[in-house]
């Protein structure tokens, strides 16, 4: 069956075709012809040799297909199902030691770039119904992302506040989430265009932070200077000092990217006058998978992708990753 490898040094050029074996599923394994996967920014840091793989590491972490077979002892999943892999396979729920999660797909195990797959049961969930493969294939990363950070690590109760930064996949799906569970919303991006559609998706005050420097400020206003409940901050050191401002006490910060480079620390002071809580997420649990799903297909949510690629073009859809202009996820036909 067909795959695409990274071969090392890791670089954009040096991604191509090869093939890649899927064995008949033994006790406990399902095997699945993927028919979708979507891109994240890790993919890419993955792709250019940021994170160490193996030669030949066949990428991408979120994958979405058809079950073909399955094992012995597998009763949760029947030929034809429709599944979407996880992202931290041994993370089933609870809490996940270092150890558990070294297995992720696309970085260090292989991922989702191939046409057949033979893994354990438990490293997929049921797809949410209605969702084409490639809109199911963006839950993997950034929808379990928004939905731990909101709910399992945030706890978010309706009328709560969230700010969201930018218009890519965790931050959507956080306003989506966020609005289907009765939040207000306040989301970010420099483009004008994109805030439109932002407004469109159910934001509630959207700003141009290029236009706005103080945007953290902007969004306390808005509160009544009370400040905002949940902020999603993907920006890192660089939009973390606003994001801050824009806190109320005692809110809760998720740390889940940055994009805008990894230098730099947490502003202390006012960290501890507000008594925040600031706390990493990396991704999420199987169990967390499963939640966001339910409440994907209790709600119609539709994630958007932007683009869509052959599986051929892999490079060139990481390309258009690092161009940045793309709205919501970027998806791979396979």
């Amino acid at each position: 069956m067909k795959a695409m490898r990274i071969r090392q040094p890791a670089s954009l050029e040096n991604i191509y075709a090869d093939t890649a074996p899927a064995a008949e599923p033994g006790p406990g394994e399902i095997r699945v012809r993927m028919r979708a996967a979507s891109l994240n920014y890790r993919d890419m840091l993955v792709a250019n040799g940021f994170f160490p793989a193996a030669d030949g590491l066949i990428p991408l972490s979120d994958g979405a297909g058809d079950v073909l077979a399955v094992g012995a002892g597998v009763s949760q999943f029947k030929p034809g199902d429709a599944v979407v892999s996880t992202f931290h396979p041994a993370w089933l729920d609870g809490h996940i030691d270092k150890a558990d999660m070294l297995g992720t797909p696309g970085g260090p195990a292989d991922g989702f770039a191939c046409e057949e797959v033979t893994r354990p049961a438990q490293h997929f969930t049921h797809a949410p119904k209605g969702l084409s493969h490639a809109e199911a294939a963006t839950i993997t990363c950034a929808g379990v992302t928004a939905w731990r950070a909101l709910f399992t690590d945030g706890q978010l109760k309706p009328g709560a506040s969230v700010l969201v930064m930018g218009s890519g996949g965790v931050s959507i799906f956080a306003l989506q989430f966020a609005k289907a569970a009765g939040a207000r919303v306040i989301a970010t991006s420099s483009s004008p265009e994109r805030l439109e559609r932002l407004s469109a998706l159910g934001a509630d005050l959207v700003i141009n932070y290029r236009e706005d420097a103080e945007w953290g400020k902007t969004a306390l206003d808005f509160t009544g200077g009370v400040g905002l409940d949940h902020i999603i901050e993907v920006g890192g050191p660089t939009t973390l000092p606003q994001s801050l401002i824009a806190a109320r006490t005692g809110g809760h910060v998720a740390i889940i990217g940055a994009v805008g480079g990894f230098d730099g620390g947490i502003p202390f002071a006012i960290t501890q006058a507000k008594r925040l809580r600031v706390q990493g997420v990396t991704v999420g649990s199987r169990a967390d998978q499963i939640a966001a799903v339910r409440a994907i297909e209790a709600n119609g949510i539709r994630p958007p992708v932007d683009s869509s690629f052959a599986l051929d073009d892999l490079a060139d859809a990481f390309r258009h990753v690092q161009a940045g202009k793309h709205f919501g996820k970027i998806g791979i036909e396979i």
